[in-house]
């Protein structure tokens, strides 16, 4: 073959992929519903406090809307690389995203905001790094539980190890101080880990020692306990740490069944601190009510259901490394959405976790969109098996 030729295959193949390409429209058209009831919240929710601080009424929302075309410039990226390369280079990925988490707490390096460190400069962009670090980890995850599947299953160290790695993780994330990321992760990957075989007993054990370690880390620090202790009676600390926690209360009950209407709610006018981002929740139950945060939770459920539902077929076909992707993908998505709805209805203590594709936040919202494409990176390739195809763009006979 000629060189001339070996250009036109180089460049068509990848014009094949393109063309051919297997979009889940259920996944995307979910996705899409409630990426635009987040842009349309955040806008109600954000026009005052943009005036105030910044002279701009949209000046988040157009922040919000750089960042979404970032994601997307991302995740074309994700969607054009076989998830094939990402197993191969699971450990190169690991250490990609160790060293962002390490990188952030260096003294002078990392930007510092209301006491915590978890902000990198990259651009122009301050990026959180636990966003990015927690895709790295899950890939190194997925491509363990594929490498070490007869460890994990049978032998006590199967899931030590990965456990260890993750402990290391964590620990960073807690130098920030983030605790929710260092829950998230955890609670995500030994979650995968279980599905992808991890003995019951063993899945016990690190549930005990994660308890063992994390209660302790809510209660000895003055600040957590506060919150803890907020969380169980919020009128008790009316002034400090309840407060928002009653703002949100008073918002999401204020909504009752059809809510205020769009950009009526009374909380967001400053009474609600964070309103546009981690309490976002609350002002759309005031303004949509009962009924639309109903609905609003469906399609939160719709996705994940989606998302594993991906994961499974491609389980089905052996594909192991996508399904376990997926799957990763699908636990932290629903653990940080149940998370957040949680802390917004006053079921769980305060913690500063946006809610995926509604709340502001850069960082969240490039990471979650390229996550999404991700899974549909890995429908792509299930159906690409479901048709016999090869990597090669020819049908396998």
């Amino acid at each position: 073959m000629s060189v001339a030729d070996r250009a036109t295959m180089n460049v068509t193949l990848p014009f094949r992929e393109w063309t051919s390409f297997h979009v889940d429209k259920r996944l995307l058209l979910i996705a899409a519903m409630l990426l635009g009831i987040g842009l349309v919240m955040l806008t109600s929710a954000s026009v005052g406090v943009g005036e105030k601080l910044h002279g701009d009424a949209f000046y988040f929302l157009k922040r919000q809307l750089q960042a979404i075309a970032l994601g997307l410039a991302a995740g074309a990226v994700l969607l054009a690389i076989p998830l094939s390369a990402w197993e191969r280079l699971s450990f190169l990925v690991l250490l990609f995203g160790l060293i962002l988490l390490a990188i952030v707490v260096v003294p002078g390096v990392g930007n510092t905001v209301n006491g915590a460190t978890r902000w990198l400069s990259v651009g122009g962009l301050t990026l959180q790094a636990s966003e990015p670090a927690r895709i790295a980890l899950l890939l190194y995850i997925a491509g363990y539980a594929v490498r070490q599947q007869q460890s994990l299953r049978h032998e006590f160290v199967g899931l030590l190890r990965p456990m260890l790695v993750l402990a290391l993780a964590a620990f960073l994330l807690l130098l920030e101080p983030d605790f929710g990321a260092a829950v998230v992760l955890l609670a995500t990957a030994l979650g995968l880990l279980f599905l992808a075989g991890a003995r019951v007993r063993d899945f016990l054990i690190f549930v005990l020692i994660g308890l063992a370690v994390f209660i302790p880390l809510a209660l000895i620090y003055k600040y957590r306990l506060r919150r803890v202790l907020a969380f169980l009676n919020p009128w008790a600390y009316e002034n400090d740490e309840g407060f928002q926690l009653i703002q949100s209360q008073m918002a999401i009950a204020g909504g009752e069944w059809f809510g205020a209407g769009l950009g009526n709610s009374v909380q967001k006018l400053f009474y609600l601190p964070e309103a546009h981002t981690d309490f976002v929740f609350a002002v759309f139950a005031e303004e949509f009510g009962f009924v639309g945060t109903a609905i609003l939770v469906g399609l939160f459920m719709a996705l994940i259901v989606r998302i594993i539902r991906i994961a499974r077929e491609a389980a089905a076909l052996s594909l192991w490394f996508e399904a376990y992707v997926a799957t990763g993908i699908g636990i932290w998505l629903g653990l940080q959405s149940f998370i957040n709805i949680g802390v917004n209805l006053g079921l769980l203590p305060t913690k500063g976790l946006t809610l995926p594709l509604i709340s502001y936040g850069r960082s969240s919202i490039i990471v979650v969109i390229a996550a999404l494409c991700l899974v549909l990176r890995v429908a792509h390739e299930v159906r690409r098996a479901e048709l016999g195809v090869t990597a090669s763009g020819r049908r396998n006979r």
